[in-house]
């Protein structure tokens, strides 16, 4: 498939995935939905096949979940004439998805910093933290329990409760921990 594309289509391109960008409050995959109808219904500028290619390969990928993005933009330069576009088409769609939502993290958190002092600053941080703490316990316990048998793998389940316990109440950084489990892992001992 070969596409003609001008300097508006890249404007054009990135604009959209600034847009996006806002909508995704849980991620980039809660945009995939729009991105056809973009891409492959009103510009043409990829198949079917390369749309859904792109969403597949880059989650059965190691790393971030934005990576189909990549892919997307990608395709769409490799469609408009090699490797040159190729690059242009990925960083179009790259930072056009990932430079607002940066933006308003980093800008939200400098606020953040400096009325750290307002009690409504102070009572919404405390008030996210035992969210946190209850998504991390939650992530912690599925992860030690998606491939073990508390009555049988109870070593794995008490290495999770000391490094729960250490963290929570030591400084001790975490690659000291994560060192300590991959030694007691190499030894066979859990």
């Amino acid at each position: 498939m070969t596409i003609a594309m001008h300097w508006q289509d890249w404007v054009a391109l990135f604009a959209q995935y600034l847009l996006l960008s806002m909508l995704s409050i849980s991620g980039a995959i809660t945009t995939v939905p729009d991105m056809p109808r973009y891409l492959v219904d009103q510009h043409g500028w990829l198949t079917d096949a390369q749309f859904s290619s792109s969403v597949a390969i880059a989650q059965a990928a190691p790393g971030p979940n934005v990576l189909f993005v990549a892919l997307m933009g990608w395709n769409v330069g490799l469609n408009s004439g090699g490797y040159a576009s190729a690059l242009l088409g990925l960083c179009a769609t790259m930072v056009g998805m990932l430079l607002p939502s940066t933006t308003l993290t980093y800008l939200s958190a400098q606020w953040g910093h400096r009325n750290r002092d307002l009690r409504s600053v102070r009572a919404f941080k405390q008030g996210l933290a035992p969210i946190v703490i209850a998504l991390l316990i939650a992530t912690g316990w599925i992860l030690a329990s998606a491939h073990s048998d508390p009555a049988k793998d109870w070593g794995l389940w008490a290495v999770t409760a000391v490094c729960t316990l250490v963290v929570w109440r030591t400084r001790v950084h975490l690659l000291w921990l994560l060192g300590a489990g991959a030694f007691l892992g190499a030894m066979g001992w859990i």
